[in-house]
């Protein structure tokens, strides 16, 4: 399940948004302030943000810098202004797309989609200073140290590195690792399976905290 969040203002245009793109594998969050948007971020797991520039709260733009820091899932600018230097600015500043309005829904629609199909290619291969994740190899090293993780680890860690900067919710995680099987497996399951994988990536790693618990919520990947 794919989340969109839709920050506009003009409530009729941003329940169109939604209405247009609306199918069984997109779920919706609505903001209409930047200040909204940022609590929905700091709770959910968003893979795509379509953004107004103008916000009753602050620029638009402003707040793309502040995302760009932080998270890496498509953005799309929505906005009104439509001069080529607007435009270029809000791609230099990290949006994925820019759509002036007035806009066609239809290719609103086709656009998110591009968007979408590219963020849902899982990375099949993840490297930092510190780690070397070869997901079709199954290779996992640790600062140069293998470390063996079971299927379950794997999933675990795929899934958190792929959403790396938002906070996956718990169920999110026991659906997605069981197969949806989730009514049947006990969420201790899931705790036990973090600490696992903490035990193995961050004993090696000098006990940074990688993988991040919000209390209530889920668990974030922490490296950008």
């Amino acid at each position: 399940m794919n989340t969109i969040l839709i920050i506009e203002d003009d409530r009729k245009l941003n329940d169109g948004i939604r209405l247009s793109l609306k199918k069984d594998s997109i779920s919706f969050i609505q903001c209409q302030t930047i200040k909204s948007a940022r609590e929905v971020l700091n709770k959910n797991s968003i893979q795509l943000i379509l953004l107004d520039v103008h916000l009753p709260d602050g620029n638009g733009l402003d707040f793309l810098k502040e995302l760009r820091q932080k998270y890496d899932m498509p953005i799309i600018i929505i906005t009104s202004n439509n001069s080529e230097l607007d435009i270029v600015v809000g791609l230099e500043l990290g949006a994925n797309d820019y759509i002036t309005k007035p806009f066609s829904l239809m290719v609103l629609r086709a656009r998110v989609e591009v968007q979408l199909r590219q963020q849902n290619l899982s990375p099949a291969q993840y490297v930092t200073d510190t780690f070397n994740f070869n997901f079709d190899k199954m290779l996992f090293f640790v600062q140069g140290i293998s470390v063996e993780l079971s299927k379950t680890e794997q999933k675990l860690l795929r899934i958190l590195i792929e959403n790396k900067g938002a906070t996956v919710k718990r169920e999110y995680l026991i659906d997605k690792i069981w197969d949806g099987d989730s009514e049947y497996v006990d969420e201790h399951a899931l705790t036990v399976s973090i600490k696992r994988l903490r035990d193995k990536l961050e004993y090696e790693a000098k006990n940074r905290e990688y993988i991040k618990t919000v209390y209530g919520v889920g668990y974030t990947w922490t490296i950008m």
